[in-house]
């Protein structure tokens, strides 16, 4: 069955079926190269400006960071490292409030995926319905076992088009979703990971100064 016949047979619900399978590519691509681009810089960036931290760089780290502020977790970073002399409970609240800001960018699309996903099944439904309807409407009941009964189940199974049309849209939307979703959760625990490094870290720099400090008085 070709593109034109399948339009045609799928009947008026094929064309939001398609606008639904446009934007659910032209947001998947988006996010495949969002997710690339972080999963392939990101760890690398983090453990360099860690190291560098922790060997008390703390200029090269924020520069590293500032070089890297397109990644979720070198603007976290950022965050509480360019607060003035914070204690460590506010640099742990830097860190927390600017992670909550991230997860807004990190779950982008999520909701319309999700849209998608419960409406199209619906959409190839409702097409199948209404070629059902169509189908009937033209039966002749003393006409049983003639040409117009032929053309009825013809109509019927071109009618279950818009029905396989919504669930190919809807699995194929839904393969990515969960993936991106997988991800983000992944995301997460990098966040609290590497966040938790840096709060150590901290922690302990303030409370050598603290020593310091203490030892000179």
């Amino acid at each position: 069955m070709g593109i034109n016949n399948m339009f045609t047979a799928g009947g008026v619900v094929m064309w939001p079926l398609l606008g639904f399978s446009v934007l659910a590519v032209a947001l998947i691509i988006e996010r495949i190269r969002f997710w690339v681009r972080i999963n392939s810089r990101q760890s690398r960036v983090i453990r360099e400006v860690l190291n560098l931290y922790r060997l008390e760089n703390v200029v090269g780290a924020i520069d590293k960071l500032r070089q890297n502020a397109d990644l979720p977790l070198a603007r976290i970073f950022l965050a509480a490292l360019e607060l003035e002399e914070p204690n460590p409970e506010e640099f742990r609240l830097a860190l927390e409030s600017e992670a909550q800001a991230e997860i807004p960018l990190l779950k982008r699309f999520q909701n319309i995926f999700e849209t998608i996903i419960g409406l199209a099944p619906l959409l190839g439904l409702l097409g199948t319905v209404l070629g059902l309807i169509a189908s009937f409407a033209s039966l002749d009941i003393g006409d049983v076992g003639g040409t117009k009964t032929a053309a009825v189940t013809a109509g019927i199974s071109e009618a279950l088009v818009s029905t396989a049309s919504g669930l190919v849209v809807a699995i194929f939307t839904l393969l990515f979703a969960n993936s991106f979703r997988g991800l983000y959760v992944r995301q997460m625990a990098l966040i609290q990971e590497y966040g938790g490094q840096l709060e150590l870290l901290y922690r302990r720099r303030y409370e050598r100064g603290e020593k310091s400090y203490a030892s000179t008085r």
